[in-house]
This record gives C-alpha cells, structure tokens and sequence, in this order.
C-alpha cells in the first residue's frame, strides 16, 4: 500500500510550479530554499518521476509536473472545501 501524499509538500509544489522558482517559492511560504529543495526532492522519489527539470539556477516543469500540477492544484481545492465545510458546520452546533 503506498503512502498518502503529503499536504505540505502539494503545497510547496504549487508554490514552486506556479512560479518557477524554488526560491520565490520558499519566499511565499516562509521557509529555505533548502526546504523547498529537500521536498520536492523526496515528492519526486515518492512518485517515482521528475517533476522539475532543474536548468542553472531555474526550473522548468516536466510533462509528468504539468499533470501532476492540475491533480495538486485540485486536491489542495478539495481540501480547502473539506475545510470550509467543517467550519460551516460547526457554526450550527
């Protein structure tokens, strides 16, 4: 049985396949560019593919990150309403 994905690591994701940049990335979520580094390091081991080719100091999204972005992008959403809906709910108790 595998693992489930790591929230935090989506997140960094994200972050860094929306701009492009681990550093701007690790800017945006207040932490290092090591961090951000080690995490997308240990999501692409995990998922067994690279999802960032890394050219100097950028970095462009494979074809397996281009995918993969939508798939993130759409299980952070969910878990926003996921989130949205507890706190609805428990308004009414």
């Amino acid at each position: 049985m595998t693992r489930p994905l790591d929230s935090r690591q989506l997140l960094a994701f994200v972050c860094a396949a929306r701009r492009l940049s681990f550093t701007l990335a690790a800017h945006d979520l207040h932490l290092t560019q090591s961090a951000i580094s080690h995490a997308m390091r240990a999501l692409e081991e995990d998922l067994g593919c690279l999802l960032f080719a890394r050219v100097g100091r950028s970095v462009q999204l494979t074809g397996s990150g281009e995918r993969f972005l939508r798939e993130a992008e759409r299980i952070l959403g969910e878990m926003e309403q996921a989130r949205a809906s507890v706190l609805v709910g428990a308004g009414a108790e």
